[in-house]
Parts: structure tokens; C-alpha cells; sequence
């Protein structure tokens, strides 16, 4: 994926979700306007990526519990310069989870994005506040192999049945991702049938 793909993403992301215009401008200005956007020593903000993971056999979510922001989050991070935002979520996912053979949703041979998010985060050390303008996609993984968490990101990574998820989030922004997977999931659905 090259930054020409990317535009047609957001393009095609749009066109499901016309609602969401000013989150798409401020996304594709930063493309614009920024070579080094998926660099995360760019200011005023960077892109990242990241996952809404389900269960392969039981459409159970996987979750973080951040070991920064001390709450449960999907898994992702920054974008370390790939411009493949697809590809990062997928080396996130595997990094934070320890998990393999990830694939993304719908199966249908082009990765679609599952939702966006621009969030403050607060300056730290000699990085100042700044926004992440974040792109996540909908995976599906098998849940039959060990969860191999990394102790310096994440107090804990674990399966939540998909009825309890919306009780760990407060933030709209979560919850309008789990919507929107669960939308997505209600069309072409994953684990027992």
C-alpha cells in the first residue's frame, strides 16, 4: 500500500461514512501536508494504526489493558514510518499479542478501513502535545493459540466475550468501533453461527 492507496481508503471509507468528513479533511491534510506523517517524530501529529482483533471460533474481542493509560484499548500503535497502515496494524497485532495469521475483514481481496479517530496526547518528555490520527482496521485471528503479551505496553492482552466489551469503554470513540465492527461482523459474521 503506497499513500495513493491510502487516499482511495479514506475515499471509499468516506462514501460509507460521509457523517465523518472533518475527521477525514483533518486526516488527509496531515497526508498533504506532511511527508513524514507516519514518522512519529512528526508534529503536530502522526498517523498510526490499529486493530479491532476477533475471534476466528467464537467472535470473542481481544483487548489490551495499556500499561501507560492503565484502561482497555484495541491494539495498534504508531506507524514507524510504514506507509502501509494495514501492514503496521498487522505487525502491532502480532507484537503486542503474540498471536499469528492474522487476517483482515472482509475477505473480499481490498482491505477497507473499519473506522478513524484524531485524539490529543498530552507532551511527554521532549515530545510536545500532539494528535494521533489514527486508522484502524477489523482482523480476525484464531483463538486457539497462546497469548504472548509484552510486559513493557500492556499489563495484560485478553479475549472478552463480544456482550461485554461496551462496559470496559467510556470513550465514544471506542464505542463507536465496536459499533461499527459489530455492524460489519452482523453482515458477514465470524466464530459459531
Amino acid at each position: 500500500m503506497n499513500r495513493s492507496d491510502l487516499v482511495n481508503l479514506l475515499d471509499r471509507y468516506h462514501s460509507r461514512h460521509p457523517e465523518e468528513t472533518a475527521t477525514l479533511d483533518r486526516l488527509r491534510g496531515l497526508l498533504a501536508n506532511f511527508d513524514r506523517c507516519f514518522h512519529r517524530d512528526c508534529f503536530p501529529g502522526h498517523i498510526t494504526s490499529s486493530a479491532w482483533i476477533v475471534s476466528r471460533e467464537s467472535g470473542a474481542v481481544l483487548l489490551t489493558h495499556h500499561r501507560k493509560l492503565g484502561r482497555w484499548l484495541q491494539l495498534g500503535g504508531h506507524a514507524d514510518g510504514e506507509v502501509d497502515v494495514l501492514a503496521s496494524a498487522l505487525r502491532e497485532a502480532e507484537e503486542e499479542s503474540g498471536l499469528r495469521d492474522f487476517r483482515s475483514l472482509p475477505e473480499n481481496g481490498s482491505p477497507e478501513i473499519l473506522d478513524l479517530d484524531v485524539h490529543d496526547i498530552p507532551a511527554h518528555g521532549a515530545d510536545p502535545t500532539h494528535q494521533h490520527h489514527d486508522i484502524r482496521f477489523l482482523l480476525e485471528v484464531s483463538d486457539q493459540q497462546p497469548i504472548l503479551h509484552q510486559e513493557s505496553e500492556s499489563k495484560e492482552v485478553r479475549w472478552f466475550p463480544k456482550r461485554d466489551v461496551a462496559n470496559l469503554f467510556y470513550e465514544e470513540s471506542l464505542l463507536r468501533m465496536a459499533r461499527k465492527a459489530s455492524d460489519w461482523l452482523s453482515r458477514a459474521p465470524v466464530g459459531p453461527r
